[in-house]
């Protein structure tokens, strides 16, 4: 009886260590896998083109529909790849995405104030994260 324990626990062991990944192989793959360089830089482009619109007293309405929206797609099409590994990267790109979509929807209701507010916001969390992404990564 106590053999067959014995046999359980050490076959338990061994397929336990060969699932596990460090955190920065986890945040690497993940970096990876969810295009987050691209995505990323894609959503800050975004968000200047939005916020340069916003600040243009010319710009129309539909004009600003049309850049705010896609805006919001990039932020959500970023936001559909957490959560990351790293439980504060996370949090610094989900709050990043949240200020970023407020910022596109205060954008679409002509609300410039208050969507160019948002976007600094959204950005400086967006470069808080990526740093904090870097530094998961280090081996």
């Amino acid at each position: 009886m106590i053999r067959r324990i014995l046999v359980l626990a050490l076959c338990g062991l061994t397929l336990s260590g060969c699932g596990s990944v460090s955190a920065s192989t986890a945040m690497i793959n993940w970096v990876s896998q969810s295009g987050y360089s691209t995505t990323s830089k894609a959503v800050l482009v975004d968000a200047e083109h939005a916020a340069s619109d916003l600040r243009r007293s010319t710009t129309s309405i539909a004009q600003l529909h049309t850049v705010c929206g896609v805006l919001l797609y990039e932020v959500s099409q970023a936001n559909a790849s957490l959560p990351t590994p790293d439980n504060q990267a996370s949090n610094l790109l989900s709050s990043a995405y949240g200020e970023l979509g407020a910022g596109a929807n205060q954008c679409y209701r002509d609300q410039r104030v208050r969507a160019l507010d948002s976007l600094a916001r959204g950005a400086a969390l967006l470069s808080e994260a990526s740093a904090r992404i870097s530094t998961a990564s280090l081996p």
